[in-house]
């Protein structure tokens, strides 16, 4: 299969191609050696890796691979030799096209992001500089998936994830920036915070794991702390990833039934539903305090896993400016209807 939509010596238009899905894409004819490459061009907007909803009345709906009455064959495995038995075995199996349309661009633009970020993680050793990456958000808004795709082909000697538990007994006699301050970047090094001192902001006020008193002194000291490091030369990034109510719900569900993610709900993510909006005060009144010039918030809408990961690793290959980033063969700025930042008019912090 020609990488540029070649086949058998002939090209097609992207118009023709796009046409050619659209009725159906030779399904029930003799497809092209190019149908595989017929997909969209434009970043998937929907889609979260839930079955989508059942087609109209009379028709049978379409699904995921995986699911029961749609696993694959050992005789299934073997058709998917040539364009034309995949596509014939996708249709059998009434599997979703068009997600698996989503999922191959998803997966094509991942790579090419994920092959500039080596090349940013090189500029960050070779230049010395010092990458902080708050990822925060409400509970199963997607922000350990981002995280791994962040990390998943960069160089661990010069990367780390920090996801800290509970504080000790020591610890909560000590200044509260002060085990975090452990595990700030050194020289040439990228750090991801899978939840950060932020949680003073938020979930510790909602959950009545700190006093009153404690939470106001974190805001009233917590944007200093940031513009001394600021000064010092470290640069932060602070996302938020949003999510809306149905859909925090939604993914609680399936994560009660997949075993192999039910490790990921905890007692605080049981009553992130009925907490709800003792959130949203606390996370308001975080934004409004804590969102600077030099270290501002920045919202990822993130209902769309996939454009939400997408988006937020071309947020900071955007922002930084690396060696090589004139030379990127994908686009690097980040789409606005996904990533904004905080501005105090904004009505609406969930999507």
């Amino acid at each position: 299969m020609a990488a540029d939509g070649q086949s058998n010596g002939k090209s097609k238009s992207k118009k023709d191609r796009a046409a050619s899905m659209e009725t159906g894409g030779q399904l029930n004819g003799e497809p092209g050696g190019d149908d595989l490459e017929i997909i969209p061009t434009a970043v998937p907007r929907a889609g979260d890796g839930y079955p989508s909803a059942a087609q109209a009345a009379g028709e049978t709906a379409l699904g995921l691979i995986g699911e029961a009455g749609r696993t694959l064959t050992e005789e299934d495995l073997r058709r998917i030799n040539t364009p034309r038995g995949l596509i014939q075995l996708i249709k059998s199996k009434n599997v979703d096209l068009e997600e698996v349309r989503k999922t191959l661009l998803y997966e094509q633009e991942l790579r090419q992001l994920q092959v500039e970020l080596v090349r940013l993680q090189r500029w960050v050793q070779a230049d010395g500089q010092r990458i902080a990456i708050l990822v925060e958000g409400r509970d199963a808004a997607g922000k350990g998936g981002t995280i791994r795709r962040f990390t998943e082909h960069l160089n661990p000697r010069a990367m780390r994830v920090v996801a800290l538990p509970k504080p000790t007994d020591d610890e909560r006699g000590q200044w509260y920036f002060q085990r975090y301050i452990r595990q700030l970047p050194n020289k040439g090094e990228i750090v991801f915070f899978d939840r950060s001192w932020y949680n003073r902001a938020v979930v510790e006020p909602v959950m009545g794991f700190c006093s009153k008193k404690e939470h106001q002194r974190f805001l009233q000291q917590v944007t200093e702390f940031e513009h001394m490091l600021y000064e010092d030369g470290v640069t932060i990034i602070k996302f938020w990833f949003s999510i809306s109510k149905e859909e925090q719900a939604k993914r609680f569900d399936a994560r009660r039934q997949n075993p192999l993610k039910q490790w990921k709900l905890s007692p605080v993510d049981e009553k992130a539903q009925e907490m709800w909006d003792s959130y949203t005060r606390f996370k308001e009144e975080m934004f409004s305090k804590t969102h600077t010039t030099f270290s501002p918030w920045i919202i990822v809408k993130a209902n769309d896993k996939q454009a939400a990961r997408l988006e937020s690793l071309r947020y900071v290959l955007n922002l930084l400016p690396y060696t090589g980033k004139d030379e990127a063969h994908i686009r690097l700025t980040p789409d606005p209807n996904v990533i904004t930042r905080f501005h105090r008019k904004m009505a609406e912090l969930d999507f």
